[in-house]
């Protein structure tokens, strides 16, 4: 009995987002009598389509595409500066075809070992977080660049170019405040030892791409579904959310993501509002502030302090420090930019 208690424990831990929205889901149900309503709840576009892209990026993870384009730019720095420039700017692009969260899971490993090899472990917490931020702005070039913005082009059905010219003004502002925290980096000359060899593992290749798509995130997002159908058919919460959200997109957009994630926010927004290009603006600006704001920031932490436990703390406070001053800086570019 305890040691089923104790690996229920750790699968919640570990799969923290799925468990919660699976109770609320069930819960909701209890509210709304189930029938076959319940599928229709579910944007079956959205998971297919996450589904598609999740295989594509085990299959170039899997084939080391990625890896073998960064060593070859990291092995031609000469400088501190240079190095974390490549580090930070390969999560940016990266980020545009294989989403903000499996770029973090490759590179900041990466980073980390780069940065221990050359002996410049004072930089990890700063480069992870400029990082973490280069793969949040980057996934908001395409509309496949992270899970919410797969939500929100399966819904409304906006065109790559719309959905790009709508972020333009926050990618830009992003990418110079990236430029400017790059200068605060030592120039230092580093001489980068040679890494291992990359070897591809061709054994059970299919199988490894099959067992290494995230299934519990395709059911966190039919749960959602789920739950966000079911509260639109209940009239408290039909009326609470459409009176706040209606008109508030943008602000609900970044409240909410601070609070459940820009994911789950942009299912929700999205039941209530067909502001789409708000609450396209609300939850990608939302996933910056604070550590939960997006399932990405939280990814990038865990790796980190899986590495070094005794920077927990600091990395906390840096990456809280330049999100909300990044994130104040787009309520700036909202409230000003011409719409």
């Amino acid at each position: 009995m305890a040691e089923l208690i104790d690996k229920t424990v750790t699968f919640f831990k570990k799969e923290i987002v799925f468990c919660i929205s699976l109770i609320l889901a069930i819960v909701s149900c209890f509210f709304v009598e189930p029938s076959s309503n319940y599928f229709h709840y579910i944007n079956w576009q959205t998971i297919i389509l996450l589904f598609v892209i999740m295989v594509i990026v085990e299959i170039l993870k899997n084939l080391s595409v990625f890896e073998i384009l960064i060593r070859k730019l990291v092995t031609r720095t000469a400088n501190t500066r240079n190095l974390v420039l490549v580090l930070v700017f390969a999560c940016f692009f990266s980020s545009i075809f294989i989403t903000n969260d499996v770029s973090l899971i490759i590179f900041v490993p990466f980073a980390i070992l780069a940065l221990k090899k050359v002996e410049k472990t004072n930089l990890i917490i700063f480069t992870v977080c400029l990082q973490t931020i280069a793969a949040n702005v980057g996934c908001m070039v395409l509309p496949i660049g992270a899970p919410h913005n797969i939500v929100m082009y399966t819904v409304s059905n906006i065109s790559f170019t719309s959905f790009f010219l709508l972020l333009l003004p926050y990618i830009i502002v992003s990418m110079l405040f990236l430029a400017i925290l790059l200068f605060f980096i030592p120039n230092n000359d580093i001489v980068l030892p040679e890494l291992s060899k990359i070897e591809i593992n061709r054994k059970n290749f299919f199988k490894r791409i099959l067992f290494g798509v995230d299934y519990y995130l395709l059911l966190t997002f039919i749960a959602l579904f789920i739950l966000i159908g079911n509260l639109e058919n209940i009239a408290f919460f039909k009326s609470f959310f459409t009176k706040w959200i209606v008109g508030n997109e943008v602000l609900c957009g970044v409240i909410s993501s601070q609070i459940i994630s820009n994911v789950p926010a942009a299912m929700l927004l999205s039941g209530f509002s067909t502001n789409y290009e708000a609450i396209i603006v609300g939850i990608n600006i939302g996933g910056f502030g604070t550590l939960i704001a997006s399932m990405a920031n939280l990814i990038s932490y865990k790796i980190l302090v899986r590495e070094f436990d005794d920077f927990k703390i600091k990395y906390l406070i840096v990456f809280t420090v330049l999100n909300v001053i990044l994130l104040i800086i787009f309520f700036g570019v909202y409230i000003f930019a011409p719409n």
